[in-house]
């Protein structure tokens, strides 16, 4: 580039170059191979430096400050992914092609795996698969034909190691197709980048342009050639590369991506899996690690402008957990498409997600492509009928608002052509809403309530448009309300504005037992929380309550009944039945626990609260409120009001908050027991009959677990100070993630 012009026309492909400042000269030197004549300026410079203050920055106008930062960087091992210490080498000298033991085989596809299941943990791929030199081979430079992805860039001599170039290289690309399925799978879901998974593939492709049927058939070869060898191999051995062979073949076709995947096929996939992760395990002391085949030394080719990042190493037993989970949950998340409706859809994501520990990102992505894909839910049906199946089955039992015979009806005066047009208004406003229920359960928990927390300011609004379709409809579905003799006034069904305050209240409750869970709330804070709890299932009863009177009303004023009809109108009688007696158990527990705390500050039981002296008690009840503040119903009591209808303010003495916890625990207690003995059918947990009956059972430990701490507290009240503490467990130390019961332990 030597004596190329500072600027040209058009056509020039140089790079502009900074401006030259006033006074110096543009020209370029006459000679290029004049001597230079080089001087000390250490003093002088020195001295300059001495003029400014610690700190000063000293830039022109073009230093930017990614290049400040860059010189910064420049020789820092843990900032410089390009810095080299004394006599290391810029390249790993690992032998790529050297000859490789099978046990050295079975040690580098154990190390595979562990890296494997540390980015399905939500580590990046250069901290974990992509440091394999083996991987790293085949996939730079990137392939086009399949045969061209191995280790050799020119052919080998004969006598090659048919252990690394037809078994281990089978298992590679098996193991890049599995990665290629799971990100592919992920990113065409709903999940948070670099807080569940990182997608990052660094320029690579994980051989997303070859079949899977391709693969097969390489791993396929190299199960049989394994299978052919009874001389050079160990029985040990040979049992060991052949079962993680087949693993990573069915495992491959479990997580398989794609329109020619048949989701009624996978079960028995994860199924084979997890039949074989017990020989893994058992296999394991066989294989012998090979350290050297793995480096960080190829973060710098991936992300050179990066820090360089250590290796994320997992132990195998670790893996190999991660993993049993994996396949466990990948065959039960199947049983959602067993459809039985919406309300049991909903409960099988709330049940599946309450798996301790969470399941993985791909699960929970695998959820949702198996409950919604673009237009279809579960495969089968539109959201449009599924929002008809909710409606029908919470407030519209044989209801004319959702009668397919509406869809045939072409003349625009006709009543059914008109509630047609007017319930495509309210589907096209409430599906997502409605879609967006089922995705947010299925995000990990932090994030599932932050997404409630906007989403019941959309279901308020819902609820409100609603309104005003109901009043519409009324003139073609001949309704005739119900005279309220007390107030005198005519009571309105409301059955669409009813199904999305119900789905809004849901979603409340949801908000708060979640705080719970993630220990958003302050121990001084429990009393006020339980309370709000109590008060948003009261308000869910009562709207439960409402629907009932107005649907068995219906049901009363029907001639001649057909058998469909009767059925429908059961089933919604079922659900509401079970639905009050869920939330009225809800709702006792809550005002036993919302008792129990306000009776344990007076007691000085409880630490003392912590002093905030920039802020009030009024400002703390907003920001804990916030989510609710924008809802229009039910309005949330203002500060004043709280303080006046909490348990401390409204029961005067610790003794009778103590009663009250006491009578309301017993309440709990038979209402818990009463909801555990209901079937699958009639509690809408089809599916998910272990997970859910858990779950009760765990909430009736923490009912029984409240009634001790209630007494231990009353004699703790009659001994004196000093005799007994309280502690508030944390989420492992609870029976039920929403149910904070506190323990009452001596004072040694």
């Amino acid at each position: 580039m030597a004596g190329a012009p500072r600027s040209g026309n058009s056509g020039d492909q140089t790079l502009p170059l900074r401006p030259i400042p006033d006074g110096l000269s543009s020209s370029a030197p006459k000679s290029a191979k004049r001597p230079p004549n080089a001087r000390d300026i250490t003093a002088e410079f020195t001295q300059a430096a001495s003029a400014l203050n610690t700190g000063q920055l000293v830039k022109d106008d073009f230093f930017t400050l990614f290049e400040a930062v860059g010189a910064l960087e420049i020789m820092d091992p843990k900032m410089d992914s390009g810095y080299l210490a004394p006599g290391e080498m810029l390249e790993d000298d690992y032998d790529v092609l050297r000859e490789l033991l099978p046990e050295e085989v079975i040690g580098i596809m154990d190390q595979m795996l562990c890296y494997e299941m540390a980015w399905h943990m939500g580590h990046p791929l250069s901290q974990t698969l992509f440091t394999s030199l083996h991987i790293d081979r085949l996939l730079w430079p990137a392939p086009v034909k399949l045969k061209e992805a191995r280790f050799y860039r020119r052919p080998p001599e004969v006598g090659t190691n048919r252990f690394l170039h037809t078994v281990l290289r089978a298992y590679c690309l098996a193991t890049i197709k599995t990665c290629d399925f799971v990100n592919r799978r992920i990113s065409a879901e709903h999940y948070n980048e670099e807080e569940d998974f990182v997608s990052n593939l660094y320029n690579r492709k994980l051989l997303t342009q070859f079949s899977r049927t391709e693969i097969e058939e390489i791993l396929t070869k190299a199960i049989a050639w394994v299978t052919g060898q009874k001389k050079i191999v160990a029985k040990d051995v040979k049992t060991a590369l052949l079962s993680r062979l087949n693993f990573r073949k069915w495992f491959m076709a479990a997580v398989a991506f794609g329109d020619d995947v048949d989701d009624l096929d996978s079960p028995s996939m994860w199924q084979q899996c997890a039949k074989l992760l017990p020989l893994l395990l058992e296999s394991r002391a066989v294989g012998t690690e090979v350290a050297d085949a793995f480096s960080a030394k190829i973060q710098r080719r991936l992300a050179s402008t990066v820090p360089p990042r250590p290796i994320v190493n997992i132990t195998f037993e670790e893996a190999h957990s991660h993993l049993s989970r994996l396949c466990e949950d990948g065959k039960g998340a199947y049983e959602i498409l067993d459809y039985h409706g919406g309300n049991n859809m909903l409960t099988f994501l709330w049940t599946f997600q309450s798996r301790n520990p969470q399941p993985s990102i791909y699960i929970r992505c695998l959820l949702q492509s198996l409950m919604s894909n673009e237009t279809k839910v579960l495969n089968v049906m539109s959201v449009r009928q599924l929002v008809f199946d909710d409606l029908a089955e919470m407030v519209a039992p044989a209801h004319i608002l959702i009668d397919p015979s509406n869809d045939y009806v072409e003349a625009p005066k006709a009543p059914g052509f008109q509630i047609m047009k007017r319930m495509e208004i309210f589907v096209s406003r409430a599906a997502q809403s409605y879609l967006d229920i089922f995705r947010a359960v299925c995000m990990n928990r932090e994030r599932t309530r932050r997404m409630l927390c906007h989403m019941i300011v959309d279901w308020d609004n819902i609820q409100l448009d609603a309104e005003e379709l109901d009043t519409e409809l009324r003139r073609y579905t001949d309704e005739e309300p119900i005279h309220d003799p007390n107030s005198g006034e005519d009571l309105w069904s409301f059955p669409l504005s009813s199904w999305a305050y119900y789905h809004k209240l849901h979603q409340m409750e949801w908000i708060v037992q979640l705080g719970f869970e993630l220990d958003i709330y302050q121990i001084e804070e429990l009393a006020g929380m339980y309370w709000y709890l109590n008060h948003i299932a009261q308000t869910r009863l009562q709207h439960l309550q409402r629907i009932r009177t107005f649907t068995t009303r219906r049901f009363s004023r029907l001639t001649n009944p057909t058998s469909e009809t009767k059925a429908a109108f059961k089933r919604s009688l079922s659900f509401l039945d079970f639905a009050m007696l869920e939330t009225s158990a809800t709702q006792s527990f809550a005002d036993a626990l919302a008792c129990l705390f306000a009776a344990l500050p007076p007691l000085s039981l409880l630490p003392p609260t912590p002093a905030y002296p920039y802020s009030t008690p009024s400002l703390r009840y907003s920001l804990r409120m916030r989510p609710f503040l924008p809802i229009s119903l039910p309005v949330l009591p203002t500060f004043a009001e709280y303080s006046c209808l909490i348990p401390s303010a409204s029961v005067e003495t610790p003794s009778d908050l103590l009663d009250e916890a006491e009578l309301a625990l017993k309440r709990a207690r038979k209402e818990w027991e009463a909801v555990s003995k209901v079937g699958p059918e009639t509690g809408r947990f089809v599916g998910c009959e272990e997970g859910w009956r858990k779950g009760v059972k765990d909430v009736l430990r923490g009912c029984i677990a409240g009634s001790i701490a209630v007494g231990a507290v009353r004699r703790a009240a009659g001994e004196g100070e000093g005799k007994v503490r309280v502690e508030v467990p944390a989420v492992g130390g609870r029976y039920h993630a929403w149910w904070v019961v506190p323990k009452v332990v001596p004072v040694k």
